[in-house]
């Protein structure tokens, strides 16, 4: 098991948990902290030079998700880990590569209010030997002050158990947390438990679209960006079949019909784990408006959903995708389907 403890920089997590891990049976301490500075003497220094902040690295998100499987493989019981998230794609690939690891994940957020907060980063203590260390360390945490209540009032406040320490000694609050933790009032994140891939996959998208022709993306909870309704065939399972299943599992639309193929796309990951496989897009038709109203996500492995052009499209999904999008409307226009590779057409 993993307890996360979140909050705003300069909110006492590390000292926090460093008292956590005295309450908590069998618990030790992971600060990915220690993965950013690695990085600076494993990566390029112009690979870093434009990076404000370590967690916009994917290298260092892998890492934080490998090193705490890694740890929990060798040491077993409980990892305490203090760390700040504010993006939630960036908590949604986290938390969601923890649960392909069968790892549960318990989120807890320190909440002191923003007077305290500032009095605290006011009398953080800043390492030596820092040029300017001190100012830039606080104004650091001061100018994400904003972000961080941001994403305290919109998914934060939903996704974590929340533990005002504004009257609070560190002490205090890992007694707050152990008790929450214990009793359960602390749950584990409903994340759905993707498996990494260990082979090449043939997973299968359907495109779903409404009276303006815009098509239908989801937004998982597991993975960071958008996607088509779908997902992995299973073993002796149809492909069309597979993604009539998905479309009614993930938004409770049931079609009557097999969706006809628009695209097969060969897709091969530059970046790890490196397994890719067929990735096949149908036409699941035209909803109208009465079908549409109905679209429900059940579970939690979807969090939204919306109908998009095929400009917004770009904007949301990531390259490859988009391009295979792209072209699944263009065969849609022709009536002809398309084989691609990484998104280009072949042949």
């Amino acid at each position: 098991m993993i307890v996360w403890v979140n909050g705003a920089f300069g909110a006492g997590k590390t000292t926090t948990a460093r008292e956590l891990i005295e309450l908590i049976p069998n618990s030790t301490l992971f600060d990915p902290e220690v993965i950013g500075g690695a990085l600076t003497d494993l990566l390029p220094a112009k690979h870093l030079a434009d990076v404000g902040d370590f967690q916009d690295l994917p290298i260092w998100r892998r890492l934080v998700i490998d090193t705490a499987a890694a740890m929990l493989a060798e040491l077993g019981g409980t990892l305490v880990v203090p760390m700040t998230l504010l993006r939630q794609e960036y908590r949604d690939e986290i938390f969601g590569g923890l649960a392909a690891r069968r790892i549960a994940v318990r989120h807890l957020c320190l909440t002191p209010a923003e007077t305290i907060l500032r009095e605290r980063i006011a009398r953080r203590e800043i390492p030596p030997g820092l040029p300017d260390g001190e100012m830039r360390i606080r104004q650091w945490s001061y100018d994400r002050i904003e972000p961080y209540r941001a994403a305290l009032a919109s998914w934060i406040s939903a996704d974590a158990h929340l533990v005002d320490t504004s009257a609070l000694s560190p002490y205090e609050a890992a007694v707050r947390i152990a008790g929450a933790v214990g009793s359960g009032e602390a749950v584990v994140c409903d994340i759905v438990q993707t498996p990494e891939p260990t082979a090449e996959t043939v997973a299968a998208g359907v495109l779903l679209f409404d009276e303006q022709d815009r098509v239908l993306l989801v937004d998982p909870t597991y993975k960071a960006g958008w996607e088509f309704p779908g997902g992995v065939v299973e073993q002796g399972e149809a492909p069309a079949r597979a993604g009539v299943r998905e479309v009614e599992e993930e938004t409770g639309i049931r079609l009557a019909e097999l969706p006809g193929l628009l695209v097969v796309d060969w897709e091969q990951p530059a970046a790890p784990p490196r397994y890719g496989g067929l990735r096949l897009l149908f036409d699941g038709g035209r909803l109208d408006s009465a079908e549409a109203g109905r679209l429900v996500l059940p579970g939690p492995e979807l969090r939204d959903w919306r109908f998009v052009t095929e400009q917004e499209a770009a904007e949301l999904l990531p390259p490859v995708r988009y391009e295979r999008l792209r072209w699944a409307l263009r065969a849609r226009e022709r009536g002809a389907a398309l084989y691609l590779e990484a998104g280009v057409p072949i042949g």
